[in-house]
């Protein structure tokens, strides 16, 4: 049986100005839950396919975004892209931004001056940090090394705080819609990139991940062991995970996470995964329903 998945936000038309990848990722998400999505992008320069910098970049990636996404071009700074603009935003409900506030007040986008013409009108504004450090520079990793996810020299493995502020932008585009429909008017809400990052950092900042946590590498049942061909990513925490777990190692069965703490308990259960191939993991995994993934 297949359930068709909810559309809140149909017959809801939202307006992007957003570059790069949070803007168009919070956009893909809304056009996902049926709303009506358009970008404006600046026209491309000769010989490029968009002005947008992930057009030029990662077309496959700008292909993705832009799924079931309405895009038109106009220049912002020019009375003919001004007057497109505007005549997008007299039929918009929710507008996204990723500009710094200084250049949307430069544009006659500030939140005062589209509150006075479009009182319904919902602005969401996508920045780097919040606040008073919403002018200053910055990318992903930045945002990511300011909440300490940043280790040692190895580069993250996505794009952490990109992908968190669009889930955020697009949550808020949802927050604005119910807030109208108690106030009848529109709201503006600061999405900040640094903010993504600090969010996802609260699991470490908890001492969940740390080295002493039990989901950061203490619990025996749940860390990364090598096996005899590539690696395993145990995740057997609860007790009768870890139980399993312990017994297909030939220790006793038990979930009690003193014992899983135990250096020896760690020493022992690693011993028996390097004697295992993948093969024979992902078919202990299933018979004796232990949570893992086997990798390269």
């Amino acid at each position: 049986m297949t359930t068709a998945l909810p559309l809140p936000l149909r017959n809801v038309r939202v307006l992007s100005l957003a570059l790069n990848l949070p803007g168009p990722a919070a956009l893909m998400r809304c056009a996902r839950m049926g709303a009506e999505c358009t970008k404006l992008e600046p026209p491309p320069a000769p010989g490029h396919p968009s002005a947008d910098p992930m057009g030029i970049y990662s077309p496959a990636a700008y292909a993705t975004l832009h799924q079931g996404v309405r895009v038109v071009h106009a220049h912002l700074k020019t009375a003919e892209g001004q007057a497109a603009l505007h005549e997008e935003l007299t039929r918009t409900d929710v507008l996204i931004t990723s500009f710094r506030p200084s250049a949307l007040t430069k544009l006659g986008l500030s939140w005062e001056a589209l509150q006075s013409k479009y009182p319904r009108l919902s602005l969401v504004r996508i920045v780097g940090a919040a606040a008073e450090r919403a002018e200053e520079p910055g990318h992903d990793l930045t945002y990511l090394a300011d909440a300490g996810l940043v280790t040692g020299t190895e580069m993250p493995p996505t794009l952490y705080a990109d992908m968190g502020g669009a889930l955020m932008a697009s949550e808020a585009v949802l927050q604005a819609l119910l807030e109208r429909g108690h106030t009848g008017g529109g709201v503006c809400i600061e999405v900040a990139l640094a903010d993504a990052a600090a969010w996802l950092a609260q699991p470490r900042d908890w001492g969940l991940t740390t080295p002493e946590g039990d989901v950061g590498g203490n619990h025996a049942g749940y860390r990364i062991y090598p096996c005899a061909d590539g690696r395993v990513a145990v995740a057997a925490l609860e007790p009768h995970f870890a139980a399993s777990l312990c017994a297909a190692a030939g220790l006793p069965a038990t979930g009690d996470p003193q014992v899983l703490r135990a250096p020896a308990t760690h020493t022992a259960v690693g011993a028996f995964l390097r004697t295992q191939t993948r093969a024979q993991l992902d078919a202990l995994a299933v018979a004796q329903d232990i949570p893992l993934h086997t990798l390269a």
